[in-house]
């Protein structure tokens, strides 16, 4: 095994833009591209490998290649061959809608799926635009229906300003949305399962009113206000600082001016997502040279690593 780098699998989405080829410089056209799917194995949509001698191979068949060396034991023992986490760049020109994702439990009972919860990182920010968080104040699940109903829920939620360089954690259930002018990096569990309950009454290309997930939702939302989506860290130079620890993922924040020595134990793979700069990561006999925008795995087998840079900003995940 060696470092990978995957092709990225671009979205259209009604309010997607053009910053993942502005900002990142992205190989995509189009002016509504909102998604770059950068390591998944999400089922029928499944990242290819574009490096080294297994290029051509999706992740789902690396994984059946070398199961251990590629996820390693730790993550085969908790997930089995399920890849357990999808990473994504999102450009939202306008809102999106407003949204929740189920918990593992519901999720797995309803969908056969993974639970959602995430990690946001903003990379660009228009002057003004903000992050729906959930509510402002506790609801009750009537409220909220009440307000729903109405055509009030905006009124009852948490509007969030945001800069460059913040950081979020959304658990599952908690009700949120990506507002207009905001280029991120989202780390989140393997689903693709979303409950829109609000969606401005916007209408698809055919015309017609995109679908809302009302009473799906009701059985799923976190109704209380919590504050413990900001997530505060340490952005010491040439240190590995820790963003968000979680059950389902840890993200470290790098920023380097010089190279950097990293080891691993050789349990878990290794995500590094480049959002400034560049690097070159060399494991074993193979080095691959990564930008802003761009993201290499590591696998499991791979425990030692060399991150050449002379400036870059790094986010590091594990499982």
């Amino acid at each position: 095994m060696y470092p990978l780098k995957f092709r990225p699998i671009f979205k259209e989405r009604l309010w997607g833009g053009t910053k993942l080829q502005t900002v990142l410089k992205k190989g995509v056209s189009g002016d509504r591209v909102g998604e770059s799917w950068e390591i998944s194995g999400v089922p029928g949509d499944g990242t290819v490998l574009s490096n080294g001698p297994y290029a051509g191979k999706s992740l789902p068949e690396l994984i059946e290649m070398d199961p251990e060396g590629l996820l390693g034991s730790r993550v085969l023992d908790r997930f089995g061959r399920e890849f357990p986490i999808l990473i994504k760049f999102i450009d939202a020109r306008l809102d999106l809608s407003i949204q929740l994702h189920p918990g593992d439990t519901l999720a797995r009972k309803r969908h056969n799926s993974f639970g959602k919860t995430e990690m946001w990182y903003i990379m660009d920010a228009d002057p003004g635009a903000q992050l729906i968080i959930g509510f402002k104040e506790d609801v009750s699940r009537e409220a909220y229906q009440e307000a729903l109903d109405a055509g009030k829920l905006p009124q009852l939620l948490h509007y969030q300003n945001v800069s460059p360089g913040d950081a979020y954690f959304i658990n599952s259930g908690k009700i949120h949305a990506i507002g207009g002018g905001i280029l991120l990096a989202e780390i989140q569990q393997s689903s693709d399962v979303t409950y829109r309950v609000y969606d401005f009454n916007r209408r698809d290309e055919d015309g017609n009113l995109r679908e809302l997930h009302t009473e799906l939702a009701l059985d799923a939302i976190d109704y209380e206000r919590r504050e413990d989506f900001i997530l505060d860290y340490s952005a010491e130079p040439n240190k590995v600082n820790e963003v968000a620890s979680s059950p389902y993922f840890t993200t470290r924040y790098l920023k380097l001016d010089r190279d950097m020595e990293r080891s691993f134990n050789g349990d878990a793979f290794t995500i590094y997502l480049c959002t400034s700069g560049e690097a070159t990561l060399t494991a074993g006999d193979t080095a691959v040279y990564f930008r802003a925008g761009e993201t290499l795995m590591l696998p499991a087998a791979c425990r030692h690593l060399h991150l050449a840079t002379r400036k870059c900003e790094l986010l590091e995940v594990t499982v």
